[in-house]
């Protein structure tokens, strides 16, 4: 990862897919300076809590003040010193502040300029606002997701639009738009829109409509409840097993081990689910989630227990893979966080020490910029940076 840490991404974003993004490039080995709006503007942009996005690991921070003139020209300038910068306005907002992409790669023709929103930058949507649950809704998420004892869609478990459809989408753009600038020396402008990475992630369900006609809903097909041997069952302490014995002789083995070998040549037969559904409920009942995971999850059936968060904390398999890290706070002291969890990102460093609240390093980017010290005094004295 040499190549990658030599790579400056200014990020104009505090939160979302922007943040996920920096987050995974971070991880990789890019270097992030985070932009935030001055303490004295009015701006809405939001503070993550001190243990979000991986406590800034890895990232720099600065504040400007982007209705200021000379806070604009402090950007256009650092633009010409950096690899990437990300953005998350709403559509036409950097423009108007003057650093979107054609202020910016003016000063920079090698800049990756990518910006993240939710329904993309073009389109009858462009201009709605929204946040996860909204874009998991419109890519047909929602739609192919278990009803709850409402008969409506379960609301999701986990932030699954900003997290990959926005923040790992942004990620490989970025990364793969920096591949080609290396060999067409050229930067690269990316509308990275949420709602485009979900339909990324439903194209099994969208591409068989497209295909063939068929809709996806809950209990429609394979892996949306369809079979009893797909699907979430409650144990006798209350707690749960998910079950993916999709591939026959894993079946076969699930079946022998829960005595029931009668339904082991009866998979796909739609008019033994409800009975067999009933017999798989009733045989999990009768012993507690990791009695059965003993039993069962070693031993070929595509079982695996439904862990609670702290469980996943202090789970023995994810604490040998080296899961977690130390990080030390200067008030809150030392805390665990996780790891750079994608392939080939190190685990195995330091802990990290997170920046005090308020705390910037506004003067060491500028001064990396080449802006001399009586430049950055005037613009802290004129309160375009902090």
């Amino acid at each position: 990862m040499s190549a990658l840490r030599d790579l400056v991404v200014l990020d104009l974003a505090s939160v979302g897919p922007a943040a996920r993004a920096s987050r995974i490039l971070a991880d990789y080995g890019l270097q992030i300076v985070k932009v935030a709006p001055v303490q004295a503007s009015s701006a809405k942009q939001v503070d993550p809590v001190f243990h979000a996005y991986g406590a800034g690991r890895g990232t720099r921070r600065m504040r400007v003040d982007l209705k200021a003139a000379g806070g604009r020209a402090t950007i256009q300038r650092l633009a010409a010193h950096v690899d990437v910068v990300i953005e998350s306005y709403r559509p036409g907002v950097a423009a108007r502040l003057g650093v979107g992409w054609d202020d910016l790669r003016a000063a920079n023709p090698r800049l990756v300029y990518c910006s993240t929103s939710g329904y993309g930058q073009h389109g009858r949507y462009a201009d709605w606002v929204g946040h996860d649950i909204n874009y998991q809704a419109l890519s047909g998420y929602l739609a192919c997701t278990e009803r709850n004892a409402k008969g409506v869609p379960a609301l999701p478990g986990a932030t699954i639009a900003d997290g990959a459809g926005g923040g790992m989408h942004a990620a490989l753009a970025i990364l793969a738009a920096l591949l080609e600038r290396a060999s067409t020396g050229a930067g690269k402008y990316l509308d990275v829109s949420v709602t485009d990475g979900m339909l990324n992630l439903m194209s099994l369900y969208v591409d068989q409509y497209l295909a063939t006609g068929e809709d996806t809903r809950p209990g429609s097909g394979v892996l949306s409840g369809r079979y009893a041997w797909y699907g979430i069952y409650a144990t006798r302490d209350g707690k749960h097993l998910s079950v993916g014995a999709i591939e026959g002789h894993f079946f076969r083995n699930l079946c022998r081990l829960l005595g029931l070998e009668q339904y082991g040549e009866r998979q796909y037969d739609a008019a033994a689910q409800p009975e067999m559904r009933a017999a798989f409920e009733a045989a999990f009942a009768r012993r507690d989630r990791d009695e059965w995971v003993a039993l069962l999850a070693g031993a070929d059936t595509c079982v695996a227990p439904v862990l609670s968060i702290p469980e996943v904390c202090t789970d023995r398999h994810l604490r040998e893979r080296g899961t977690f890290r130390d990080a030390i706070h200067p008030e809150r002291g030392r805390f665990e966080q996780l790891a750079p969890l994608l392939a080939g990102c190190a685990r195995d460093a330091a802990p990290h020490t997170v920046a005090a609240a308020g705390h910037t390093d506004t003067d060491e980017v500028l001064r990396g910029a080449g802006f001399a010290a009586a430049e950055i005094a005037a613009l802290r004295s004129e309160g375009c940076v902090e």
